[in-house]
């Protein structure tokens, strides 16, 4: 097991391939039993300069689960920031009052210049369309879980990839476990080349298609994302592309038995909800596991991994 006392987790290629097992044998413990008051003494700040739902409340309901106690905010307009202060003293002040931050934004890097400010250790929980890691721990978790390993796997990623920060994550990550990916989207929206390189350079191989179809028979994970308006410069570009995939029951005949549907959410219309009543949707259970692995984050990097029962 590897220590991950006082590391921040800022870009999933800042762990190892040890580091994410610690991490996941560790939410294994939590999913058994989530009520551990560790954290008595500590105190989580939770900011985030951007909306969320599901990452904020799992990060939320994480820490209180462990004993901790949070402060923070969720609507940046009812801070200082709106007097002017700079993200360099919002995460000096911040850092003083807690012994953790996680913290979204939405220009990409600001998670790493604010690890670089902040004397306690920081999780970037998404900056801009760069990076999502714990989105990404928390995908790993749900793939082993549902694969019962995580290698040598086919993973299908369909959507809106050049924005995604979610699939980013995931193909640098999976990239340790010999993965063979299948990259699904409009040419506007295709994985940005500094992450196929990154698989090329790994020694693994990518394929890319523009239909859905094409993926589904032989796929151990379709990893659906949503096409994502708020990315987008020119709105007539996402009203081009709003629609280019839409999974339904139907969509998945033919699909292996092993199959799973994962997705970051929200959803749009990219998943039909005939879908959910499928034995290949796993993006709800997916979503309560980012618990899980988001209280073993936290617990690793403040030091009491060894008191987890």
């Amino acid at each position: 097991m590897t220590n991950l006392k006082g590391k921040n987790l800022i870009s999933i290629t800042d762990y190892t391939k040890e580091d994410y097992l610690t991490v996941l044998d560790l939410a294994e413990k939590f999913e058994k039993n989530p009520n551990q008051p560790i954290l008595n003494d500590k105190v989580v700040g939770s900011l985030f300069f951007e909306p969320s739902t599901r990452t904020r409340l799992s990060f939320e309901t994480a820490a209180n689960r462990l004993g901790a106690r949070v402060i923070g905010f969720s609507n940046p307009s009812a801070t200082s920031l709106q007097k002017g202060e700079s993200l360099h003293d919002t995460i000096k002040m911040v850092s003083s009052y807690t012994d953790i931050i996680v913290m979204r934004h939405h220009k990409d890097g600001a998670s790493r210049y604010a690890s670089e400010v902040s004397p306690v250790p920081l999780i970037n929980a998404g900056d801009g369309a760069n990076q999502h890691p714990t989105q990404c721990m928390l995908d790993l978790y749900s793939i082993r879980k549902t694969q019962g390993t995580l290698d040598n796997l086919k993973i299908a990623m369909v959507g809106d990839l050049k924005y995604g920060r979610t699939v980013h994550s995931l193909v640098q990550a999976m990239s340790n476990f010999n993965a063979e990916f299948h990259f699904v989207s409009p040419e506007s929206l295709a994985m940005p080349e500094n992450v196929k390189n990154f698989a090329t350079n790994s020694g693994l191989k990518y394929y890319e298609y523009d239909k859905l179809e094409d993926v589904v028979p032989f796929a151990d994970i379709i990893y659906m994302t949503r096409i994502q308006k708020e990315r987008f410069p020119d709105q007539l570009e996402y009203e081009k592309v709003k629609n280019a995939y839409i999974m339904t029951a139907a969509t998945l005949k033919g699909c292996k038995d092993n199959m799973k549907v994962l997705h970051p959410l929200p959803r749009v219309n990219e998943i039909a909800m005939d879908v959910d009543k499928t034995p290949y949707a796993y993006y709800f259970q997916q979503a309560q596991n980012g618990m899980y692995v988001r209280q073993a984050l936290i617990a690793s990097i403040l030091g009491y991994a060894d008191k987890v029962k």
